[in-house]
């Protein structure tokens, strides 16, 4: 039952692009899917309640039954650091409140699941925890998206070594090319290649329109 934790190099650098792709490649594969996202801010209201576009992304690309609840079990409308919104929610943000969704996620033993979460390594839970701690107490292996622009080795590197620190192994990294402007692109990418401990799982180009079934093309499964 291969499940992985998915982390990035910082925010918007298309964690739930590269989710949701390599959930489509591992169906398109015959292999049966599930997900989660364990906390999401910027949700938006609707009928049945707060959804987040990032959560549905991941839902759509699960071949299990599940419902939005059970991959979205904290939703939350402020588009900020969701230990913020959880405090103007007056929400519990914290590792036992996550872990236990997560846990009856994995308990449904899909063939691959992926667990998602917020911004990078070290975004803040309530108290002293971090997403990082969620991480650990599930103890998943560790898939880094890897946002390709100016700065980027400095992150990867960093967030690869905070991640082995906290005893985790590093599954893989995606290198997602979200400047297309970025200078010595492939220099930059042959620095990642040689520096960052696991194996490149896909180099992602800009996409017009970067769906599933376009980002599966250019990644494989750790």
């Amino acid at each position: 039952m291969p499940a992985f934790f998915v982390t990035g190099t910082d925010t918007e650098v298309g964690k739930t692009t590269m989710s949701a792709g390599l959930l489509h490649g591992a169906r398109r594969a015959g292999l049966s899917t599930a997900a989660a996202k364990p906390v999401a801010s910027g949700c938006e209201p609707g009928p049945d309640g707060l959804r987040n576009a990032d959560a549905l992304a991941l839902l759509g690309e699960c071949s299990l039954a599940l419902r939005y609840e059970e991959v979205n079990p904290l939703a939350l409308a402020p588009a900020i650091a969701p230990h913020l919104a959880a405090r103007e929610a007056g929400v519990e943000l914290s590792v036992a409140a996550l872990a236990g969704p997560v846990r009856r996620i994995l308990a449904r033993h899909a063939d691959f699941t992926l667990v998602e979460g917020a911004g990078g390594w070290r975004v803040p839970l309530g108290g002293r925890e971090t997403l990082a701690d969620l991480a650990v107490a599930l103890g998943l292996p560790v898939i880094l998206v890897v946002g390709v622009r100016l700065g980027c080795i400095n992150h990867a590197l960093l967030s690869a070594e905070a991640i082995l620190r906290d005893g985790l192994p590093l599954a893989g990294w995606v290198a997602n090319l979200v400047d297309p402007a970025t200078a010595r692109l492939e220099d930059n990418l042959a620095t990642l290649a040689e520096r960052l401990p696991a194996p490149c799982l896909g180099q992602v180009p800009h996409l017009a329109d970067p769906t599933p079934a376009a980002v599966a093309a250019h990644l494989r499964r750790p």
